[in-house]
């Protein structure tokens, strides 16, 4: 993956991170209560969710005097190792924050509680109210281990509203495909002679909009039949070798350097700016997200010009997948109040903070009755099409289930796509070189 595509999933990661200390740890007992039970929570999250967590514990602690919540940031990039060290330690958090690929480190190292029976016992608290996606990434053999707060796939195309309208151009359904797609994109990309791709005099060095950037490659072999391996909860073989994805790869470099209706890597990072920027001063007509661009763009664009999100298209034979995030939390099993960390996590991946998120556009809402309501397909703040996001989800790939996947994906999978998009190594050699290493690793568990 790319230096610049990094950034972007990590700035993507970020986006959904970073809570606040000191919340309830001001909460004193009421009058006549009995000792306070402590529960500390790790978390890592955005400064926009640090009022929203704050709120949510608040007012949960109005009617729960009797228990302390006491939540402990950690910086995003630090944070798993933290954890690790905390329980290695001896001096573990009660309750972690676990983001979808997060959760298998700590799954396998085996420092997860199972949460079934709490839920067998709570007849006010369904999980069956949530995305079941979602919640089957959080299940490992029959058992649950982390309530979802959020879900995030990487299905959103972002798009100027006014530059469509502009070059007469019209919107995008979210039933579009890739022939659709790449049309659009050409008709929005234009040089500074107002010529579009496919015009013998188009000047690709001197293109003053471009139609299309994203940066989930992953969305592409999806779309057209492929995968990363053979089946995500068990992961035998790489299977980014095989015709489907290598196609699905091909489209996306040939967006860059056939079609130039996208950025090239290097163009990108020599003119010192950044996707936002480009869509934000109309010289990029759609860039490809998950929601958690809201709202920042929400902020900075303003009243400048209309936008909204279309569904990332169909591939050439109908398929759809993308790729995904979301989070949840879950209770260590050193924990040594585990009914009263239950009520926590009731609490945080509850109904309120869900609504709070999803009226900031932040967080797609894991609870699908929050999701299919006021707070997010009823919401008219723009995008206004969030909405498709519930269907989205039905499409979604995690990453594969393997203790060593992340280091599959830095070491082998990373540096390797980060040649391929540069176009240095053709598709086809570079993802065989890949498959080759990648199942080395997969073989070790």
């Amino acid at each position: 993956m790319s230096k610049n595509l990094k950034i972007c999933f990590a700035a993507a990661l970020m986006l959904s991170a970073i809570f606040s200390t000191g919340c309830s740890s001001k909460k004193e007992n009421s009058a006549g209560a009995g000792k306070q039970t402590e529960i500390r929570v790790a978390y890592w999250g955005a400064p926009s969710e640090k009022e929203i967590i704050n709120k949510t514990i608040s007012n949960w602690g109005k009617n729960n005097p009797g228990i302390k919540v006491v939540l402990e940031h950690i910086p995003s990039g630090t944070y798993t190792d933290k954890v690790l060290t905390e329980i290695a330690g001896g001096n573990p958090p009660d309750i972690i924050f676990c983001e979808v690929n997060i959760f298998v480190t700590f799954f396998y190292k085996n420092a997860l509680l199972d949460l079934t029976p709490f839920l067998s016992g709570d007849k006010g608290f369904s999980i069956n109210n949530f995305f079941p996606e979602v919640v089957s990434r959080f299940t490992r053999n029959g058992k649950l281990f982390c309530i979802p707060r959020d879900t995030a796939p990487f299905a959103c195309i972002y798009y100027n509203k006014d530059l469509f309208e502009k070059s007469n151009v019209p919107f995008p359904k979210d039933n579009w495909d890739m022939n659709e797609f790449l049309a659009t994109a050409k008709k929005l990309t234009i040089d500074d002679k107002g010529r579009h791709p496919g015009d013998p005099e188009f000047n690709e060095k001197k293109i003053s909009c471009y139609g299309y950037w994203g940066w989930t490659w992953h969305n592409f072999v999806y779309s057209y039949g492929g995968k990363l391996v053979d089946d995500i909860d068990d992961p035998k073989t790489c299977l980014l070798d095989r015709k489907e994805a290598v196609d699905g790869v091909q489209a996306f470099v040939d967006l860059s350097y056939r079609h130039f209706v996208s950025p090239k890597p290097d163009a990108l990072t020599n003119s010192g700016m950044s996707i936002n920027q480009l869509f934000i001063m109309g010289r990029l007509a759609m860039f490809q997200s998950g929601i958690w661009e809201t709202p920042n763009l929400r902020q900075l664009v303003g009243d400048k010009f209309k936008w909204d999100v279309a569904m990332f298209p169909k591939g050439p034979k109908g398929k759809r997948g993308f790729g995904t995030g979301g989070s949840g939390y879950a209770i260590l099993k050193t924990c040594k109040n585990p009914k009263e960390a239950w009520e926590v996590v009731k609490c945080l991946a509850g109904d309120e903070g869900q609504e709070m998120l999803a009226d900031t556009g932040l967080a797609q809402p894991a609870n699908r009755k929050i999701a299919g309501g006021k707070h997010w397909a009823g919401d008219l703040n723009p995008p206004q099409n969030k909405k498709m996001l519930n269907e989205a989800v039905k499409y979604v790939y995690y990453e594969p289930f393997h203790p060593l996947w992340r280091e599959a994906s830095d070491k082998y999978i990373g540096p390797e796509m980060d040649l391929i998009v540069h176009n240095t190594v053709p598709v086809k050699e570079g993802l065989a070189k890949v498959a080759v290493k990648v199942n080395k690793i997969l073989k070790q568990k």
